[in-house]
């Protein structure tokens, strides 16, 4: 078997685990290198955007070098062959996959509304948001759960089964090593504007190809919620650059528009308001709709292990062992 063809099996070995086994409640990989660069940030940090990029640096190579250790290992075990690659790409995309908990939480949102539960879904809301749901009635928790699950959808799925495609162990764990600082330092405080430049940047390009490949998974699979796929792709063209994020507009979009729905408006975060243009031409959100977008991305993520797999084959020939 060649390299490529495992590591493809390896990363739909992955998908079906992150569906059937649910992430650990303590001691998740992700959390631990999170906790590990908190102590890395505490040591490294100033008001310098050569410091965040030193500590962007050493975070995202240190756990990449790591990846590369356990994928090929041939130094020290000459014996491994294709089925270690195996082994080792699902392991390692099932650690960074998030698609499966990412649409149980929004589930648990609509079940929330569903039951007219405001306060209590609100609260869930803070599961997948970051910004201030205090105010927020069912129409703008169903807003805010959509974006989620649509951004998400790329940032927790289809991207790292891109970049372990492309990169295998190093890819998948890199990518998620960057796309946690982000989530860290990459907001715009005034702690982390300066600090955390180098972070979202990097997030940034590692998500162009990836975010531009959901709206495109989105556009295929669009009959799953009854939208056809030439409407998706027209106003995910169309309304993609709006976004302030040059990622997240292309997912949200596209999702908007297989959905009929209208996403984007006033957002808050602490005491910052930001007002994100209108996304789609159709109606505001619903409870119903959270389900539906689920069901939309469970298609997206089927389609992008697929193409992961694929990608993986033809982009690795070479034999292993």
């Amino acid at each position: 078997m060649r390299r490529g063809a495992a590591r493809g099996i390896g990363l739909l070995v992955g998908v079906a685990a992150d569906q059937l086994i649910a992430d650990p409640s303590v001691g998740h990989p992700v959390a631990l290198f999170g906790r590990a660069a908190g102590h890395l940030e505490n040591r490294l940090w100033a008001d310098s955007r050569g410091r965040g990029a030193a500590f962007t640096l050493l975070s995202v190579g240190a756990i990449t070098a790591a990846g590369r250790l356990v994928e090929r290992p041939r130094a020290t075990w000459p014996r491994r062959g294709p089925w270690w690659t195996a082994a080792t790409t699902a392991v390692a995309c099932w650690t960074v996959l998030g698609g499966a908990s990412l649409r149980r939480e929004a589930a648990a949102i609509a079940g929330r509304l569903d039951r007219r539960d405001l306060p209590a879904a609100r609260e869930q809301l803070t599961h997948l948001v970051g910004r201030d749901p205090s105010s927020l009635g069912e129409t703008d928790i169903a807003r805010a759960s959509i974006e989620s699950v649509a951004e998400n959808t790329s940032d927790a799925v289809v991207a790292p089964l891109f970049w372990g495609a492309v990169a295998g162990v190093p890819g998948l764990l890199g990518y998620r090593a960057i796309n946690t600082l982000d989530a860290m330092v990459g907001h715009r405080s005034c702690r982390y504007r300066e600090f955390g430049w180098a972070s979202a940047r990097l997030d940034d390009v590692a998500n162009l190809v990836p975010a531009r490949l959901t709206a495109l998974c989105t556009a295929a699979v669009a009959r799953c919620v009854r939208a056809r796929p030439a409407d998706v792709a027209r106003i995910a063209l169309r309304d993609g650059r709006r976004h302030p994020s040059p990622n997240a507009g292309w997912c949200e979009s596209a999702f908007a528009a297989a959905l009929g729905i209208t996403l984007g408006g006033q957002n808050t975060y602490g005491e910052r308001v930001e007002s994100r243009p209108r996304l789609g031409d159709g109606r505001p959100p619903r409870a119903g709709d959270i389900a539906r977008a689920n069901r939309l991305s469970f298609a997206v993520t089927v389609l992008a292990a697929a193409v992961a797999a694929a990608l993986a084959a033809a982009s690795t020939r070479e034999g292993v062992g």
